[in-house]
């Protein structure tokens, strides 16, 4: 499977979807990811960490799933198609508009906020992974 992890675009959104060390860990399952050049700057994390982690720089809307941070511009939702997965946080309860662009791609999305917060899902649990980021 091919991850792609663009830049953010949202104003004010400094973090980026992946960090070097889960790129790692997908690729030892034999996964690739491709980050979009500058997609950690804001973060603090540059392109070349992600290359040693095993990620290529390039274009990451040709990617079978996209991971984000905040939901797609519009420009961004025109970059998706039938074949593409989208997972981040998309505000399901207050993006209707942008829900609704995204759902005409026909793409497959994932709103991380939306996993439920029990104790089975945990592991996915971005909110208070965020949480605890934000410090």
């Amino acid at each position: 499977m091919r991850v792609g992890v663009p830049k953010e675009t949202a104003p004010g959104e400094r973090r980026v979807a992946l960090s070097p060390d889960v790129v790692r860990r997908m690729g030892a399952q034999d996964h690739e990811v491709v980050v979009e050049a500058g997609a950690g700057e804001q973060a603090g994390v540059p392109d070349a960490q992600f290359t040693d982690a095993g990620a290529t720089i390039g274009d990451p809307w040709g990617a079978d799933v996209v991971a984000k941070v905040a939901a797609p511009s519009d420009a961004e939702t025109a970059k998706l198609n039938q074949d593409s997965v989208l997972i981040g946080f998309l505000g399901p309860l207050t993006n209707g508009p942008g829900i609704k662009a995204i759902a005409a791609t026909g793409a497959t999305s994932v709103a991380m906020e939306a996993i439920p917060r029990i104790s089975r899902a945990q592991s996915m649990d971005a909110l208070s992974s965020q949480a605890t980021v934000a410090g």
